[in-house]
């Protein structure tokens, strides 16, 4: 049954657009990890990019779920001529206009969770934002990059343990985070 009251839960997969230092698997543990995020019936956000959030947007549109992109770009012909960015495997994408710094913003807001699967630069700046704000994050140990990184960040930033799960399994991840958002909803009277 459909609870028309509420609306459906969002999780954020941030990772590396470039992907030539992620795992081996990283590519397909994203795809799985977008199927997860649309088999748990949620919607996926991602930052309209290229690389992981992509490969899990096309594993979440492979699975009929719904993926809502946010761009750096203020239109849809700057997302694609001077970000060089994707449209495909979207429903919808916000053109922010805010460049990376202030889509990354954005995008970690408008989730309930953020999922953090490989990455760079770009990815850690979207942990320490949703670190900062408090927010729930999975990290998918294993992809390589910041997020086989993270723990140590975590450890040597000295601001206590967040609100960080770790897990190797995109399925236990996800049902992870589920039911971490939903006990917080519960408690939350929501």
């Amino acid at each position: 049954m459909v609870d028309i009251y509420r609306p459906k839960i969002k999780i954020c997969v941030s990772g590396a657009a470039e992907t030539g230092h992620c795992s081996a698997k990283a590519l397909d543990l994203s795809l799985e990890l977008g199927r997860q995020i649309a088999k748990h019936d949620c919607i996926l956000v991602t930052g309209a990019t290229t690389g992981i959030p992509y490969w899990a947007a096309k594993g979440a549109k492979e699975a009929g779920g719904i993926v809502f992109g946010i761009s750096p770009a203020i239109s849809e012909r700057e997302h694609l001529n001077k970000y060089h960015l994707p449209i495909d495997y979207h429903d919808v994408i916000m053109y922010t206009g805010a460049g990376y710094a202030g889509r990354n913003l954005q995008l970690t807001r408008c989730a309930d969770a953020v999922i953090t699967a490989c990455g760079r630069m770009g990815t850690l700046n979207e942990f320490t934002i949703a670190f900062e704000e408090n927010k729930l994050i999975g990290v998918l140990e294993g992809t390589g990059g910041m997020a086989d990184m993270i723990r140590g960040i975590i450890e040597k930033s000295f601001r206590g343990p967040g609100k960080v799960i770790f897990n190797q399994n995109p399925k236990d991840l996800i049902e992870d985070v589920l039911t971490f958002i939903r006990e917080e909803k519960t408690l939350d009277n929501y």
